[in-house]
């Protein structure tokens, strides 16, 4: 059983990797991709304050997502 905490923790640096850390890796890798994919596509479009704006939410989405899977 993964400590969800740790899970959280990990998803928020590094999305997906809290992910793969409980277990599901195969979403892991599909949460740090749709990172990279997020964050080029801000970049192009958006100001500076917008792409840490989005950053965060996606952490924080991940980092839920990470904590819930490994409850």
């Amino acid at each position: 059983m993964a400590n969800a905490i740790l899970a959280a923790i990990l998803s928020f640096l590094i999305p997906g990797l809290g992910q793969a850390y409980a277990g599901d890796i195969k979403k892991g890798i599909i949460f740090f991709v749709v990172a990279i994919v997020l964050i080029l596509i801000a970049t192009l479009i958006f100001s500076h304050w917008i792409i840490y704006l989005i950053d965060i939410i996606y952490c924080l989405y991940a980092a839920y997502d990470a904590y819930q899977m490994a409850q």
